[in-house]
């Protein structure tokens, strides 16, 4: 007999943890699919080409510290090194993470998030800004992320952590 699979809440909420305070946001809309859709690809293409590792998308959760910092990331990234931490969901700290930035979400994205990801030591972080066309990448440098590249519209946007990867942000947006 095959008994139906149990599942808690907890396997389906979109519900994230930061410093040990729950925060929930309603699902992305089309627009933000869209982006998330498009640079998936160029990102997994690049990946899948170069045979670094792999992409992951929302919602997905990225575990840090059990019960004090989950967050879901729009996009991950894992290098093939670090494989290890793919498990349920990731637990340990991805090689970049993205995520794109909606009204509701700017403070928490842009603050906090970034503050989070640069206390763990996530190597890259893409923040996308859909209403200025705009995605500025962060590296961390000596324990603290600078901004290693920035483009708007139509500019060349480049990765530090995948080398060789470039595109004009103008595609994401169309």
């Amino acid at each position: 007999m095959i008994h139906k699979e149990e599942r808690t809440l907890q396997d389906w909420d979109l519900m994230q943890i930061i410093n040990g305070k729950e925060i929930m946001f309603p699902s992305p809309k089309i627009y933000h699919q869209k982006i998330s859709r498009k640079l998936q690809r160029i990102i997994e293409d690049f990946v899948n080409g170069e045979n670094l590792g792999e992409v992951f998308n929302a919602p997905l959760d990225v575990i840090f510290e059990e019960n004090f910092n989950r967050v879901q990331p729009d996009l991950i990234f894992i290098n093939k090194e670090k494989s290890e931490i793919v498990k349920d969901w990731i637990r340990g700290v991805p090689d970049l993470l993205v995520e794109i930035i909606s009204k509701s979400s700017f403070h928490l994205d842009t603050i906090e998030k970034k503050e989070l990801y640069e206390k763990y030591g996530v190597k890259e972080y893409w923040i996308v800004l859909p209403e200025y066309a705009t995605v500025e990448i962060y590296a961390l440098e000596e324990n603290q992320y600078q901004l290693f590249s920035s483009a708007t519209d139509n500019q060349i946007i480049k990765s530090k952590l995948l080398t060789g990867l470039t595109f004009s942000v103008g595609l994401l947006f169309e």
